[in-house]
């Protein structure tokens, strides 16, 4: 680029513009439609967690477009709700799009009246048009239009229908309003309106507030209980707000007397009056075609069955596995067949030393031990996106939540349980984030707490590999059956925590099924790709950093000087009886003294030592020293532990020359067995959670339970890893 276009851009002006909407609305498929960003698109609740920014150009003009996440409501109840809301009056947004679902515009238009209240200039994106038409829906989108005072344009996000539409709209909204709110008086009806107007004056000659709310919007959110208002307004001004609040129990007290009913429950009635009032006249219109059941609810009744639906579930699991090693068996195949050439080609052109070390036990057998799985990796992921783009992974929330209840969960947990690896190739950092829907701390903190004993993405490569060293003929059924038992753990452990020491009320579960779709190409590739590449990019900077310092730890400090100079004066021993020995037993004894000394070298480094001290112990669940030492690192990353055991079993052999990948060197080494290998693949499932997690858990909740996940996960781990071992043995 020119320093002339480069000044160009800089000249221009900068206006941010924020899209909102209710979960499921497709709000991330119209910030990719929007941007070109990579933003997550998936088709269930609480996949957007945080925001996100890209960028787009309207000629003179850069709209800097947020992704806000999703919420129902300007009612500071949940965490996302309260993100939301602070971004629009901290950072006050040129424009808000209001995303809607055009199929359930009632329940949609909630949120919109907010934003209208609270007076942002607001653009209407009517998402998902096509749906609503074959459901025999029609909107008069002008006469919505002038009822909400501001501009509606009809979307096929997915398609990019409109998209092209909506920019000039809302850019041409932007620059209208210059950044003035306009907020709107909605009518609570007798019992409130003369309550908010005594509010709202006080609110508005004192200036409580004002700068970031409307006056009247304060005193809405006294009335509805928000804590955050309360809380700022009793940090500006403690009287005042006492009188408040005292006027809001006031409020309260006589609508309980005289309706038996709560202020929040009247201004929701009142709303959804609002909008019906709107709808009724004319805005919307149902054909005869609007009658008939809609497809999605004839392929529930199976899918969803209260006995079919499960099993069609598990049967879909293990599906995705037995296709994701099927197609993928061979391309992973060869491309571990590339990285093993590629080490033998840096070995034999090296001479022996410390810089052929590192580059063929440290960096290939390590980095490329994670990197030689992404093919099958990237057909799971492939996978998992057709599943929650098709709309199917809301039913999977909507079935598991009867499950839930009864181990003390809320509904609203299975959705951070399916992101953070619950159908395999998850996080448990976005899982964490996730869980901010939950409005019940007891609730959130015991789905945090469990979370990281399900199988996610980090942990996949390490059981592909151990599967096919252990279990080679079973892979796909290891795959299904570890998954499941994650699902089985959690769930126990959230039951006993919700018993002892996370005790609580549970809390009801509402949540929308969207209608089934077709998955686009587009945005199967744009998922797979963004979660591939965030593997491979984790491969090439964090894996290698951690590769390259565990091999410098099983590397150094080495030998002592006497015990080379032993295996020096061995080996010249050897050499000078080559007159009495045939070439192949010369061969032979080289190879041997040469294994015995690498094999020493590594026991005498920091890393051995380490793994050493463990060994004792560890041995109850089949563990030798080199397993513990991959065991400390994977608390780093998961992946780490598959880099790990390539580098120690790379250090501890000297014939280069007929290498072997990690997986047959596992089978063939007379340490490990089957029971062995199925305890190590249960303790990788449930020990500690990786550092990121730990972190994220940290600051969440608090370090004392991101403590407590990392010690009462380790004891689970080692518990149930001995347990297999010992019964194991008896077995195989």
């Amino acid at each position: 680029m020119s320093q002339a276009q480069n000044h160009n851009r800089q000249a221009q002006r900068r206006v941010t513009i924020a899209l909102a909407g209710n979960p499921n609305a497709g709000k991330s498929t119209l910030f990719n439609a929007l941007t070109g960003g990579r933003a997550h698109v998936g088709n269930y609740p609480g996949i957007t967690v945080e925001k996100k920014t890209g960028h787009v150009h309207v000629g003179d003009v850069l709209l800097e477009i947020v992704d806000l996440p999703g919420t129902y409501s300007l009612t500071a109840y949940s965490a996302e709700e309260l993100v939301a809301r602070d971004f629009l009056v901290e950072e006050r947004p040129a424009a808000v799009v209001n995303v809607l679902n055009a199929g359930s515009l009632e329940r949609n238009l909630y949120l919109a009246v907010q934003l209208l209240e609270l007076g942002i200039p607001m653009v209407l994106g009517l998402n998902m048009m096509d749906e609503a038409r074959r459901m025999g829906l029609s909107i008069d989108v002008k006469r919505l239009a002038q009822a909400f005072h501001c501009p509606v344009v009809e979307l096929v996000a997915r398609s990019s229908a409109g998209v092209d539409e909506l920019i000039r709209e809302t850019a041409a909204l932007a620059a209208k309003r210059q950044g003035r709110w306009e907020p709107v008086d909605i009518s609570y009806g007798p019992d409130l309106d003369p309550v908010l107007a005594e509010m709202t004056g006080r609110i508005a000659a004192a200036s409580l507030l004002t700068g970031r709310y409307p006056a009247r919007f304060v005193a809405l959110k006294y009335l509805e209980g928000d804590d955050q208002i309360k809380a700022l307004g009793r940090a500006s001004n403690p009287e005042l707000s006492g009188w408040l609040e005292t006027r809001a129990r006031q409020a309260a007290e006589h609508l309980r007397a005289t309706l038996g009913t709560y202020p929040e429950a009247v201004v929701a009635d009142y709303r959804y009056g609002f909008i019906a009032s709107i709808l009724k006249g004319g805005v919307v219109a149902r054909s005869s075609l609007g009658s008939r059941i809609h497809v999605s609810d004839h392929i529930d009744r199976v899918l969803t069955h209260r006995l079919l639906g499960p099993a069609i579930m598990l049967g879909i699991l293990y599906l995705v596995y037995l296709m994701a090693f099927s197609l993928g068996k061979y391309p992973m195949e060869w491309l571990q067949a590339g990285f093993d050439w590629l080490g033998k080609g840096i070995g034999a052109s090296l001479p022996a030393g410390l810089l052929r070390s590192l580059l063929v036990d440290g960096i290939i057998a390590g980095v490329g031990g994670v990197l030689g799985f992404v093919p099958l990796i990237m057909i799971i992921f492939a996978l998992i996106a057709f599943l929650e783009d098709s709309g199917y992974m809301a039913r999977v929330a909507y079935m598991l939540d009867r499950v839930f209840r009864v181990f003390g969960l809320h509904g609203a947990s299975v959705m951070p349980f399916i992101i953070s690896g619950g159908i395999a190739g998850g996080c448990a950092v976005p899982g964490v984030l996730a869980s901010r829907t939950l409005r019940s701390p007891k609730e959130r903190l015991a789905t945090i707490l469990t979370l990281p004993l399900m199988t996610c993405g980090a942990k996949m490569p390490v059981f592909i590999m151990l599967t096919a060293a252990f279990l080679p003929k079973y892979q796909a059924q290891a795959m299904f059956g570890l998954t499941l038992l994650g699902w089985i753990a959690a769930l126990g452990v959230a039951w006993l925590l919700r018993r002892t020491i996370v005790r609580g009320a549970s809390t009801p579960f509402v949540m929308e099924l969207p209608p089934y779709r077709l998955p686009t190409w587009r945005g199967i590739v744009i998922h797979t790709w963004e979660r591939t590449w965030q593997y491979a990019k984790k491969a090439g900077t964090f894996i290698l950093a951690v590769s390259i310092l565990i091999w410098a730890a099983m590397t150094f400090p080495g030998l002592s000087k006497e015990k080379e100079e032993a295996f020096d004066a061995q080996k010249a021993a050897i050499t000078a009886a080559a007159g009495r020995e045939t070439v192949q037993a010369l061969n032979a004894q080289l190879e041997e003294l040469g294994r015995t000394r690498a094999s020493l070298a590594l026991t005498s480094s920091a890393a051995g030592r380490l793994g050493n001290l463990f060994e004792p112990v560890s041995r109850l669940a089949g563990f030798d020293w080199r397993a513990n030492i991959a065991l400390i690192g994977g608390i780093a990353a998961k992946e780490v532990i598959l880099s790990t055991m390539g580098t120690a079993y790379s250090l501890g052999r000297v014939d280069q020359e007929h290498s072997a990948p990690l997986a047959k060197r596992l089978a063939a080494s007379p340490e490990w067995s089957v029971a062995g290998g199925i305890a190590l693949m249960v303790f990788i499932l449930f020990y500690s959670p990786c550092f990121p997690t730990l972190a994220v858990i940290g600051k969440e909740v608090s370090w004392k339970w991101s403590a407590f996940s990392a010690v009462f996960n380790t004891a689970l781990a080692f518990g149930l890893a001995v347990a297999v071992y010992q019964v194991g043995t008896r077995f195989f």
